[in-house]
Parts: C-alpha cells; structure tokens; sequence
C-alpha cells in the first residue's frame, strides 16, 4: 500500500510538472507612434549655434522668463522660463533646463563639461515627449549644431 502511495506521487507530481507553464516573462514593448504631431515641421533640419549664445543661457537665474537666442542668424529663438539651473564639482559640470512658452510641452537642456585638461564639451536638447521630432546638440566639425531627429531615434518606449 505505502508502495502504490508513493508511486501515485511520484505520478502526480510528473503530470503537473508536465502540464504546468513556466514563467514566461514577456517584456512589454509599445510599438512607435510615428503618427505623433510635429513640433518643428517649420524649421530646418539644422540650425548653427553659437557658444556666446549658449554661455548667455546657462548663466540666466532660475525664473527668469525670456527669449533666447541660440544662433546668430535668428532661426530659432527659444522663448521661455528657466525652470532649473545646477552647477557641480567647482562649475565644472553646469546645466540648465527651461520651459518653452512658444513650442507646446517643450524643454531645452543644455549641459557645459569642462575637462581638467580645459577641453569644454556642450550637449543638449529640445525634447517634447508629446510630439514626434526633436532637435540635438552636437559638434560637426568644431561648430555646434541643432539638428533635427525623430523622435524615436532617441527615445525606446
């Protein structure tokens, strides 16, 4: 009897073994939405910056409500509020972060790295999670440049 017992067990415990899922773990992905609004459908696909122009910016208070010039030619000027500012490791590191009143849901952030070696690096954005285009700061050529991406070329939801 203890045989046909054990036995049983050992049955029941194949067939659940057998017939039980084991965990699956699906990683939940949405698919794009590349039928987002554009933001800057009006501007073009780059936009020369000058470092005057992006010094003048991370050196605003936090709460001043103005407009910003970012290249020489008038292209684009970034009308808003400085919403934060920080500066790290003896201004070595310094940001700011200001909401536009012009381009619905927009932000510009701008980030100055001065290295020990007095090399200075700039990176940045203008980023509306709302909407479909972008624009990224980046160095071509030694000359600092806006230039326009999808918005899913840099964001993976």
């Amino acid at each position: 009897m203890k045989n046909i017992r054990a036995a049983m067990l050992c049955i029941v415990f194949a067939l659940s073994a057998l017939v039980s899922t084991s965990q699956e773990s699906r990683i939940p992905l949405n698919e794009p939405d590349n039928n987002k609004p554009r933001l800057f459908s009006g501007l073009p696909d780059k936009i020369p910056v000058t470092i005057n122009n992006i010094d003048n910016i991370l050196s605003a208070p936090v709460g001043r409500n103005n407009q910003f010039r970012l290249s020489e030619d008038n292209t684009l000027q970034f009308a808003g509020e400085v919403i934060s500012t920080a500066s790290k490791y003896n201004n070595s590191i310094q940001t700011v972060v200001i909401r536009s009143d012009v381009f619905e849901g927009a932000r510009l952030t701008i980030t100055k790295v001065t290295h020990p070696d007095g090399r200075i690096r700039y990176s940045g954005r203008i980023i509306s999670f709302t909407h479909g285009d972008l624009y990224e700061l980046e160095n071509q050529d030694g000359q600092l440049v806006l230039v326009k991406k999808n918005y899913y070329e840099l964001v993976n939801e």
